[in-house]
């Protein structure tokens, strides 16, 4: 493959990746956390109101889990296209 044509491919995937997690995030901390809450309010989790756990809590561990998805995902990219830190030791 052409090496522009890798960096297109490459770069692609990366915006696919950002657009999912993304959409995730603003589900959960969004549409879940304020637009959605009274109707999540009606259900419970451990004597917790979910509406309100998703606006206090869950939305940010979501956000912190998705940051760490998102390295892994990207690791994975790398070593898949041969860029990053491995790829600048070997030139």
């Amino acid at each position: 493959m052409e090496t522009s044509e890798k960096n297109r491919t490459y770069w692609r995937k990366n915006l696919q990746y950002l657009a999912i997690l993304l959409g995730i995030w603003f589900v959960t901390s969004y549409l879940c956390s304020i637009v959605f809450v009274e109707q999540l309010d009606k259900l419970q989790f451990g004597g917790y109101r979910i509406g309100f756990y998703f606006a206090q809590q869950a939305s940010i561990w979501i956000f912190v889990g998705l940051i760490f998805v998102y390295a892994a995902l990207m690791n994975r990219l790398d070593k898949a296209y041969q860029t990053g830190e491995e790829a600048e030791e070997t030139e």
